[in-house]
């Protein structure tokens, strides 16, 4: 869906500010086969056990050739993509489930590498086994995961919307989904649902 002028002219602006060379791969530094809990005695969440490696893609490439090439890295049949902002922490992690959410991704993580003299930053990503009984559309559980630890789910729309920009006529419709399907948080009094949001609807230009 085509977003309000004014969302267009933002996203115009990001782009004139972000010194990254369009021909520059993307690089995704992508854990999967362990689980994220937190880290005594701060309580920081941090990646435990499992594998993590670079993967190197054009940044042209779409959402759909990007699960192939994640399948093939994990040697899984179905894959849940989940990524953290450069500028938030693991209990926040995106849901990249289109091309328009990686096209966000990939503009975030260019607008926070501007500023540095090294080279760009590599998108932090985590991947899930999707099980084949489960709609694509839902997330899996990892029974003792969730039993350590709730980590909210929220498209890199959501995001960006939760920082001011002002949202495009689909947001303003309520083009908002929440999936049924909750994690809870373990230990602490009455259990508390923990929803995955989902937003669509931003048009790029």
């Amino acid at each position: 869906m085509v977003g309000t002028s004014s969302s267009s002219l933002s996203s115009c602006a990001s782009f004139d500010d972000v010194s990254v060379v369009p021909t520059e791969p993307v690089k995704l530094l992508c854990s999967y086969g362990g689980k994220i809990l937190p880290r005594r005695p701060d309580g920081r969440l941090r990646y435990v056990g499992g594998h993590t490696r670079v993967l190197a893609v054009r940044r042209s490439i779409s959402f759909s050739e990007l699960q192939v090439k994640l399948r093939e890295l994990c040697g899984w049949g179905a894959v849940s993509l989940r990524c953290q902002l450069p500028t938030e922490d693991m209990d926040a992690l995106v849901s990249v489930t289109s091309d328009e959410d990686l096209a966000n991704l990939v503009e975030e993580y260019d607008l926070a590498s501007r500023d540095r003299q090294s080279s760009p930053l590599k998108i932090r990503a985590f991947l899930l086994l999707l099980r084949a009984s489960e709609p694509s559309c839902r997330s899996p559980v990892d029974p003792v995961a969730a039993a350590e630890r709730c980590v909210r789910q929220a498209s890199v729309r959501e995001k960006l919307h939760s920082r001011g920009e002002k949202p495009d006529a689909s947001a303003a419709a309520g083009d908002l989904r929440v999936h049924g399907h909750q994690h809870y948080h373990h230990g602490h009094g009455t259990p508390r649902p923990c929803n995955h949001l989902v937003r669509h609807g931003r048009h790029r230009q």
